[in-house]
Order: C-alpha cells, then sequence, then structure tokens
C-alpha cells in the first residue's frame, strides 16, 4: 500500500486494519512515521499530533492501557428499551424545552 501519498491518520488506520488487533500508541505512530516516510524534526510533536488526530476520527477506539484499536471491532452496545421509557423521555424533553421557551420569553420582556 502507497502510504506515502495518505495523511497520518489514515495510514494508522490501514496499520490497524491490517493487525486486526489493538496496538500500543507509540508502536503504532512509530510505523506511521515509518510508512509515510514524512519529516519529522520532533518525535514529541508527531506523536501527539497522530495522537490528537487519532483521538478526534471516529474510526479509532481507545482500548485501553496506552493501546488503541478500530471502532468496528468493538461491537454494538445492545440498548434495552420500553414504549413506557421512550414516552418519558419524549415527555421530559418537552416540558424542558416548554419551560426553556418561558425563561427565553421572561428575558425578552
Amino acid at each position: 500500500m502507497d502510504f506515502e501519498h495518505m495523511s497520518e491518520v489514515d495510514a494508522a488506520y490501514h496499520i490497524l486494519a491490517k493487525k486486526g488487533t489493538p496496538v500500543h500508541y507509540k508502536e503504532l505512530i512509530t510505523e506511521v512515521i515509518e510508512a509515510t516516510h514524512k519529516p519529522v524534526q520532533s518525535l514529541a510533536m508527531a506523536i501527539s499530533e497522530i495522537y490528537t488526530m487519532m483521538n478526534m476520527d471516529s474510526r479509532f477506539h481507545y482500548e485501553g492501557e496506552s493501546k488503541w484499536g478500530l471502532t468496528e471491532w468493538v461491537p454494538p452496545e445492545v440498548k434495552r428499551s420500553s414504549s413506557r421509557a421512550s414516552s418519558a423521555t419524549a415527555k421530559t424533553a418537552i416540558t424542558k424545552e416548554t419551560a426553556r421557551k418561558k425563561k427565553l420569553e421572561s428575558i425578552q420582556n
């Protein structure tokens, strides 16, 4: 794969996808830097930048113990809800919205 023409975060995604298992962030970022062949003035700054990009990208999932994996590896949460719970939530939202409107009206008057 041609990592030289892709962003560091895309390279990290492809490296993790190929490995198929969570990787310690320093190991992953070192592999990204080597694979992309982009000049690095400061290793600490490069680690910080790539780590931040991964943290903001929803494709990545923090696994704990400084290891990162892919969100697609994490099974979706099973949410249990009853119709009673959803209607109660809807009523609460309507009540809050009404209270908010009344507060805004009182401020504007």
